[in-house]
């Protein structure tokens, strides 16, 4: 048997979702269970390798769409400037390295000819795509692993390359199927011996040829422009869907209706067809329960297994940073680090001490950035990047989050297992669940009402108040917190599961 895992795109900044795949993954090859991690979005920035293998993916685990009907495996990147211009066929008279940009031009011995060499890294010739320039015109872009998988091809159209065509290529330089395009929008895939017409079909056909069998289980991590066809092609497979986030809209429920995240609408809707729910939390499970008896009139599969997991508890070999915070998220607007800071701004005022540290990268950077500027806080509040912070936490006094939406919280159980009280906001369902308040630290009221101003102020005051505590109970109650999130114990879970819903696991 195997577990496919689906999943929609992979960065460097990942959200949970892709954290909980990671978690997942390890525990699988524990208890020696076969399993494949499927992407559909194509991936143009980074060879997908790269990412995957940063999440803690095997090579021989992922799949992805866009190389399945091809030979060319998951692979990193090996293919070497040398070998580009070894393909080039014509003589390279200049070549100019630029070496803040990770790049290299070639220019050829055709007049007005040139290829933009962009490579893994500065210190390496290491190629991982190619543009190709004639007349000040891009006319192609190809894409290297240990060769080149695949290549777009370019017009000019009211000033800019158009790009109209990509070819994916097999190891010995066939092409084993073409996708025409129309600027950004795919609109013809097409195949020796068949043609599909949009990205859905495409999908469709993937999904089918991956030729599912008795006691394989598919786990729906992200549904967009893949659900319907999981749902239509899992033949005699079990249907798992992953349930990752708060499920329901709060301000759209009365008594007769409910409005369900657009994430999980259709399977909701469609539950019929799905064998088990996966949950991350005990109270998510009951709430969903609720829900589903009174809005569906129907009665699903619901389990509780955390997304993620802890090896060991974790503790300081030297004394933790006194008054040091520690917060880690992507840096997105739902995340709210904005509130962080000015809390700490403010509670810095009380406790000259107080130092911040923010991990993470996002599209709010550049505003935090700014933010911390204006209030001449630089020495105290420090954005530090994406990080693994597994051996880190412990060098800190406490964790706090502004965080609206969390359906688990990782970077909170990594905390408690680091021994660190927590500061949040009381949304459902991770704080709820990791931490008793003032016990382990302080949950801050917060309802989708509640101003900016107040919701800063009661986390200043949330500041204040755990440093006045005896935070040497609040971390040995962190630990104890912690304890039902041991690998094992979450192993076990999955194993159960395995052994009930495909019949061939390891229980």
């Amino acid at each position: 048997m195997t577990i496919y895992n689906f999943n929609l795109g992979i960065g460097w900044a990942n959200s949970g979702v892709e954290y909980a795949q990671s978690y997942r993954a390890k525990l699988l090859r524990e208890l020696g269970q076969e399993a494949k991690f499927i992407f559909t979005d194509l991936i143009l920035s980074e060879n997908i390798e790269h990412l995957t293998a940063n999440l803690g993916l095997k090579d021989e685990e992922v799949i992805w769409l866009y190389s399945y009907f091809t030979d060319v495996k998951i692979s990193p990147t090996t293919y070497t400037l040398a070998d580009l211009k070894a393909s080039l066929g014509q003589e390279v008279v200049k070549e100019v390295r630029n070496g803040k940009t990770e790049t290299v031009y070639l220019y050829l011995a055709s007049k007005n000819s040139w290829v933009a060499a962009y490579l893994k890294n500065s210190q390496s010739d290491l190629v991982e795509r190619a543009e190709f320039v004639s007349n000040n015109c891009l006319y192609r872009k190809d894409y290297y692993t240990y060769t080149r998988l695949f290549s777009e091809y370019y017009t000019p159209r009211d000033n800019r390359a158009y790009v109209y065509q990509r070819l994916f290529f097999n190891e010995d330089g066939s092409v084993a199927y073409e996708e025409i395009m129309d600027g950004d929008s795919p609109q013809m895939f097409r195949f020796p011996d068949k043609i599909l017409y949009s990205k859905a079909e495409f999908i469709d056909y993937f999904i089918s040829k991956l030729s599912f069998k008795a006691g394989d289980i598919l786990l729906l991590d992200r549904s967009k422009g893949l659900g319907q066809q999981v749902f239509r092609n899992k033949g005699e497979a079990k249907l798992g869907v992953l349930v990752h986030a708060d499920h329901f809209s709060e301000h759209s429920v009365d008594d007769d209706y409910i409005l369900w995240n657009d994430y999980y609408d259709y399977q909701f809707t469609n539950s019929e067809a799905v064998d088990f729910f996966v949950v991350a939390t005990a109270s998510q499970r009951d709430l969903l329960l609720k829900q589903f008896a009174k809005y569906e009139h129907k009665q699903p599969k619901v389990v509780v297994i955390p997304v993620g997991s802890v090896d060991k508890f974790r503790h300081p070999k030297v004394t933790r940073r006194p008054f040091a915070l520690i917060t880690a998220s992507r840096l997105a607007p739902e995340k709210h680090v904005d509130w962080l800071v000015n809390a700490c701004i403010r509670a810095h005022k009380e406790i000259p001490d107080l130092t911040l540290d923010i991990y993470g990268e996002g599209g709010g950077k550049e505003q935090l950035e700014k933010l911390i500027a204006n209030n001449q806080a630089q020495k105290y509040i420090r954005l530090k990047g994406h990080q693994d912070l597994k051996e880190q936490y412990v060098n800190y006094a406490a964790y706090i989050t502004a965080s609206t939406t969390e359906g688990f919280g990782l970077s909170l159980l990594e905390a408690i297992a680091s021994g660190l009280p927590l500061i949040g906001l009381d949304v459902r369902y991770g704080m709820q669940t990791f931490v008793d308040n003032g016990q382990n630290g302080y949950v801050c009221p917060w309802s989708d009402s509640m101003g900016a101003p107040r919701i800063v102020d009661n986390l200043a005051f949330a500041i204040t108040e755990l440093f006045k505590a005896d935070l040497s109970k609040f971390r040995e109650h962190s630990y104890h917190k912690a304890q039902t999130f041991m690998e094992a114990n979450v192993r076990q879970a999955w194993a159960e599961l395995i052994a009930t819903e495909g019949g061939l696991g390891h229980a």
